[in-house]
């Protein structure tokens, strides 16, 4: 059980940013990680979809993977259909990921708030008591952003049409006025640098993946399922509708050797 992996899962890369801070939190884990390329984005698909989609990858990791664990690397599988994957699994670790709205306000002097993510998270219900939750007193712009995932899954990050999408749903919000910005999609930590050209240097960035690793990590070791060995991990990787390009976008986004196998869900 100890050696068993995490298993992650997300529409399509985007995951590898949590991924990260879990590999760096806990690098003795063996980690394994879906990307569902085939079927992303899943900003534009139905509740319905989404669920079924969460489902089939949720048993291949628990049940063919033997996961001890799940983290949802993807804010709108998340709002879309965590519940449900708990109700599922009610003896599993089912984790998500949520925009970090919390630390934003919290840490925000003038209490305005941008908030950048695909529609579907930024209209969801559970998005919408996080606001209700933790943003009673601040004021958040809450943008979606179609067309920004499959940026970083074309491994296009600083190009003129990425910048030109960045800037169309930035700038208003710069001219709001806001002083810090929430990373509402785990893709969007790969855009930092070119987001950070707009916003400037006293705009923070807020990316909930640290949260989420330290989130993990308590959980494990509640539950007495950490690995406690001293060497590095394995990182196994499953991929829906597998080809060259996407395998050469994980490998820069990786940044080390990645071996892949194509998802049979």
């Amino acid at each position: 059980m100890l050696h068993n992996p995490v298993g992650f899962f997300d529409s399509g890369w985007g995951g590898l940013s949590t991924l990260i801070a879990a590999r760096k939190a806990l690098p003795a884990e063996n980690f394994c990680y879906v990307a569902d390329c085939g079927n992303a984005p899943y900003g534009d698909r139905s509740h319905d979809f989404i669920v079924d989609r969460a489902l089939r990858i949720t048993r291949f990791l628990f049940e063919e993977q033997n996961a001890k664990a799940l983290v949802i690397a993807c804010n709108t599988a998340t709002a879309e259909a965590i519940d449900v994957l708990r109700e599922h699994y009610p003896a599993k670790i089912v984790l998500g990921v949520e925009p970090a709205i919390k630390p934003a306000v919290e840490a925000s002097k003038n209490k305005i708030i941008g908030m950048i993510s695909t529609n579907r998270t930024a209209h969801s219900e559970r998005y919408q008591l996080l606001l209700q939750r933790f943003a009673a007193n601040a004021k958040v712009f809450s943008q979606g952003c179609p067309g920004l995932m499959e940026c970083v899954e074309k491994g296009d990050f600083t190009s003129d049409e990425t910048r030109a999408l960045l800037h169309r749903y930035i700038d208003p919000m710069v001219e709001a006025g806001i002083d810090s910005l929430v990373l509402g999609c785990t893709h969007y930590p790969f855009l930092a640098q070119a987001i950070e050209d707009i916003v400037g240097p006293n705009v923070p960035l807020y990316d909930s993946s640290p949260a989420v690793a330290r989130h993990l990590a308590r959980r494990l070791k509640e539950t007495d399922s950490l690995n406690h060995e001293t060497q590095l991990g394995n990182t196994t990787f499953f991929v829906s509708d597998l080809n060259d390009e996407r395998q050469n976008v994980a490998r820069r986004l990786w940044k080390a050797a990645v071996t892949f196998k194509n998802l049979p869900v």
